[in-house]
């Protein structure tokens, strides 16, 4: 028999980090099966999905809990996979602009009001090369339900745009 956990890790950055991760899991019997990491600042943040045999399950959380020594907080919850939503598309998401406060609150209300679920955003902040200004960029993967009519999220999108003064491109994938 087999769980499936989904895990959080933060802490501050540093070589081999994801290799003591690795090793614990494995060690204990589990498989890596998605993640999505990154450094941010000098934290380390990430997700993961891992499989474990039931037997081990309870050593693997303490083993992994006990990573606190080293500066990580790790939290742990099982992997109860959902049905599926039922019909959808997915489509991509990309905006780029002057940045200022509540751009992804915004662009966020829409999606949410039109029932579309943000599977996966990317952001960064960044300055421009010839002037300095800051720059905000989005990236997102957006699961659209059959319902959503995408001729009117495309257009209230565009009109949030003009109002945030940012770029947005939307395609379905």
């Amino acid at each position: 028999m087999q769980s499936l956990l989904i895990m959080t890790i933060i802490g501050q950055d540093r070589t081999g980090l994801v290799e003591s991760i690795a090793g614990l899991i494995e060690s204990h019997g589990g498989n890596w099966l998605e993640s999505r990491m990154c450094r941010l600042g000098g934290e380390f943040a990430g997700i993961l999905r891992i499989r474990v045999p039931k037997d081990k399950e309870k050593a693997l959380i303490k083993s992994l809990q006990e990573m606190d020594s080293q500066g990580l907080t790790v939290i742990l919850r099982p992997d109860h996979r959902e049905p599926a939503i039922g019909p959808h598309k997915i489509a991509l998401l990309s905006l780029i602009g002057a940045d200022r406060p509540g751009i992804i609150h915004q662009i966020s209300a829409i999606l949410a009001n039109k029932g579309v679920n943000v599977e996966e955003l990317e952001t960064e902040y960044t300055s421009a090369p010839m002037s300095g200004e800051a720059i905000f960029q989005a990236l997102a993967r957006l699961q659209i339900p059959a319902s959503c009519v995408l001729a009117e999220l495309r257009k209230e999108l565009e009109m949030i745009g003009s109002e945030l003064m940012v770029d947005i491109s939307f395609s379905e994938a």
